[in-house]
């Protein structure tokens, strides 16, 4: 039996050796606190939208059961009402529509966060944290999670809004946390986006 030593090749082990390096250097980038505070975020505005809806429709009822109560009348008030389509009542009977391109959305997001190092920055941690409590809210509704026997078969993928805007004759369509937290979100990274365009298109100084 032969008991020469078991030859080597350098290159192969340095190779291994940086593949490992980069994988560690990979994991080590991604910001805990922030990835905990983008779920925190998530979890907490989503499931504040989602109770508001319970209470306010347990005491107010069901939409047309009950008139406006005003918070600041004739301005700002509660209104139970049920939206079956998207933004201002579009796409309406597309409920399972939405709720898929809810869920590609949420994919979309985590990838922006970890692959595309989206948490290497808070206003976009803080952003992505506020729309992903939106969708969940909305996304809860639109899988039918509220539904009961007996209401019309259309709201089974509708969303439940409560907030009242009113200004003379003009009413702005109900919404809810849920949309407020979209909106808040998605103006935050208009923002980003302005503010970054802005500084690449600056002259150097």
């Amino acid at each position: 039996m032969s008991n020469a030593p078991v030859s080597r090749d350098p290159a192969s082990s340095r190779s291994v050796d940086r593949s490992d390096s980069s994988v560690r250097s990979q994991s080590a980038q991604i910001p805990t606190g922030r990835l905990a505070a983008y779920a925190s975020l998530a979890v907490v505005g989503a499931a504040i939208d989602l109770f508001s809806k319970q209470v306010v429709f347990q005491s107010m009822g069901l939409p047309g059961q009950r008139n406006p109560w005003w918070l600041w009348e004739p301005f700002i008030g509660i209104e139970t009402a049920v939206n079956i389509g998207a933004l201002f009542g579009m796409g309406a009977g597309f409920g399972l529509f939405f709720a898929a391109f809810s869920l590609v959305a949420l994919v979309a997001i985590l990838l922006w966060l970890v692959r595309y190092q989206g948490l290497q920055s808070w206003w976009i941690t803080i952003a992505l944290g506020l729309i992903t409590g939106g969708i969940l809210g909305n996304l809860y509704d639109r899988l039918g999670l509220w539904y009961e026997p007996g209401m019309p078969i259309a709201w089974k993928s509708a969303v439940r809004d409560w907030i009242l805007l009113r200004y003379g004759q003009f009413t702005w369509p109900n919404f809810n946390i849920a949309d407020s937290l979209l909106v808040v979100g998605t103006g935050m990274l208009l923002w980003s986006g302005f503010r970054e365009r802005e500084t690449t298109n600056s002259p150097a100084s």
